[in-house]
């Protein structure tokens, strides 16, 4: 585990993640406590890319269950192999006769074949789900359930039951107590608002966009060898698009799409075409495009005239003169 809230920002730095100190804080106080995280914040923040870096920094093996509405307890927990009880069925059928052989009456032999049902009721006819994995790995894993706001009240209430204590109840077999811990990383995107008793029983995080200067650092990071100003000038086009009313706010993994694109298409600067032509990679409605593409084209008249009143007797000697960016 993490020795230190500095070592939590170096071994996820030296997984391609930059996390600020309140992000590294929550994540030493999990490991440390055994306390479930519970990160919430808008779509595409890198929630759940903290889980799977967080495993890889300890060398866990990351069991991940997938949240969704309807989903009940036999997906999440364990189901029963009904084709492999079927055929323990048919080979009791072809033994009955051993089975009640010996026996004197009808209520002898109905208690003999009743006494086979834990032969059919076993951890060997028993599918495990995530939940069950994470409980009974022979060595420490990390679980990340994602998205739990998709899901129902009542399969949150469930969850409550296995994060209190981490131990299964299975009718047929009894409790089921975890071998190891397991660190546990729950992500919401805020769909619906979770209940108190869970929150109680988690560290809560929230993740926002990151600051210009923080999506910066993940851009060079992300994409290196991307010019610096084109960086710039991308980061900057991004915070000003979040400012507005969307249906969809781009993410982070959109800027960095957006920024392998512009390097696709050799792209030495941000022109309004450009812009324009490659808006639908960060923007995936098309009510949200035109919205900025009018917000923008405000943004450009305004830096033209800031230019123009920065610099009036500036000429540029070379043909034609010089293009303007987006931001310039």
């Amino acid at each position: 585990m993490f020795d230190t809230v500095d070592e939590v920002q170096k071994r996820l730095l030296d997984q391609s993640y930059i996390c600020n100190k309140n992000i590294a804080t929550v994540v030493f106080l999990a490991s440390k406590l055994h306390k479930p995280v519970l990160v919430e914040g808008p779509a595409g923040v890198g929630k759940t890319e903290l889980g799977r870096v967080v495993a890889r920094a300890l060398g866990l093996s990351m069991i991940r269950l997938q949240c969704y509405e309807g989903l009940d307890e036999s997906k999440a927990l364990y189901e029963w192999e009904y084709s492999k009880q079927l055929l323990y069925t048919q080979m009791l059928r072809d033994k009955i006769g051993e089975v009640i052989e010996g026996t004197t009456s009808l209520k002898e032999a109905a208690e003999r074949i009743a006494s086979q049902d834990d032969v059919f009721f076993s951890e060997r006819f028993i599918v495990p789900r995530p939940l069950l994995k994470a409980i009974t790995s022979d060595s420490p894993v990390l679980l990340l359930i994602d998205e739990v706001d998709k899901s129902d009240p009542e399969f949150e209430a469930f969850l409550l039951e296995v994060l209190s204590d981490y131990t299964v109840s299975i009718p047929e077999i009894g409790t089921i107590h975890a071998k190891h811990l397991p660190l546990v990383f729950l992500t919401s995107n805020d769909a619906r608002e979770m209940t108190d008793a869970l929150k109680r029983r988690c560290l809560h995080l929230y993740i926002d966009f990151p600051t210009e200067e923080e999506e910066l650092s993940i851009l060079n990071l992300k994409v290196p060898g991307m010019d610096e100003r084109l960086a710039r000038e991308v980061v900057s086009l991004i915070q000003n698009v979040r400012k507005l009313d969307l249906k969809k706010t781009p993410s982070i993994s959109e800027t960095l799409d957006w920024a392998r694109a512009l390097i696709a298409l050799n792209a030495d600067r941000l022109e309004p075409e450009l812009v324009e032509a490659t808006m639908s990679v960060i923007l995936k409605h098309q009510g949200d495009i035109r919205k900025a593409q009018a917000e923008l084209n405000q943004l450009l008249m305004q830096k033209t005239a800031e230019a123009r009143a920065q610099a009036p007797q500036a000429v540029d000697p070379s043909p034609g003169g010089a293009k303007k960016s987006v931001l310039h």
